[in-house]
């Protein structure tokens, strides 16, 4: 079965054959508030579980969605939580044309956007060591490989999924299951799905067209993979993906499907668990 054949018999399923289909493998929160409450929790669990039994949290994290940290950073200040133990991979960082990284006080930086909407909020007193919290760049990125090896690998890779399913900025491309962390050039579909949603005003031509990111190795390497994927605005972009994270062949045309075979839940909303309005 082609690719497009795949997508046309995966959109005829109902909601309700796509919770059974998925089983264990997909949650259904009601609403985006419910998942990002739902996101923030998984986290918060994972630590709290490790501080128990004096272990290391080294987690992989997405600036996107983002909607889960203010909530987390709640949880972490309200239980007195240690971050002691914490090691933070982020996933990505938009960069320049010369290929320097965004800087925090750039509305498009996602180290600044995690620095608002979660670092900054935290505590002193949670012991979250500056070194432990990580953004891919131009100093780094040879390095990231290999300093995860060191830390002992990945507990658990948390993310979203983009519209041509990739994860971090591993978007499609030959042998993409075993790339590691490098610059990437990012495509017109990735382009122009986040100037819809950066309030740019559409801004194509400004827009960052080059990035760092992890790679899907170390991602398919973490001994858990957790995904939130969700539309998050008014356009249905993301109801597609959905089902092909959970059930399509795998295939360097849509990395995340290489999820399969590892330990990995997806966790979504109604609004993207719901069947399109046309089907074509």
């Amino acid at each position: 079965m082609d690719r497009k054949t795949e997508i046309r018999e995966l959109l005829k399923l109902s909601p309700e054959d796509v919770r059974e289909k998925a089983g264990d493998h997909l949650v259904v929160c009601e609403d985006l508030d419910a998942l990002h409450k739902r996101f923030a929790e998984d986290i918060a669990k994972e630590i709290r579980g490790n501080n128990l039994e004096n272990r290391q949290t080294r987690l992989i994290l997405p600036v996107g969605p983002t909607g889960q940290y203010p909530l987390l950073a709640e949880i972490i200040d309200s239980e007195k939580m240690s971050l002691s133990k914490c090691w933070f991979f982020f996933m990505d960082e938009n960069c320049d044309e010369s290929g320097k990284a965004l800087g925090r006080e750039h509305s498009l930086s996602f180290k600044g956007e995690a620095e608002r909407l979660f670092l900054s909020r935290l505590n002193d007193s949670c012991g979250l060591l500056p070194d432990r919290v990580i953004f891919p760049d131009e100093d780094n990125i040879g390095a990231l490989a290999k300093q995860i090896e060191v830390v002992g690998g990945i507990d658990t890779c948390y993310g979203g999924i983009g519209i041509h399913g990739h994860v971090a900025f591993n978007e499609p491309e030959s042998g993409i299951k075993d790339a590691g962390p490098r610059r990437v050039r990012l495509n017109d579909f990735t382009v122009t799905i986040n100037a819809v949603r950066s309030h740019v005003g559409g801004n194509l031509e400004c827009f960052p067209r080059e990035a760092y990111t992890l790679g899907m190795k170390q991602i398919l390497e973490s001994k858990k993979i957790r995904l939130y994927c969700r539309n998050g605005c008014e356009f249905d972009w993301a109801n597609t993906v959905l089902r092909l994270a959970l059930f399509g062949m795998p295939g360097d045309d849509y990395p995340v499907t290489h999820i399969r075979g590892t330990d990995y839940t997806i966790t979504t909303d109604r609004e993207t668990l719901a069947s399109p309005r046309h089907l074509i």
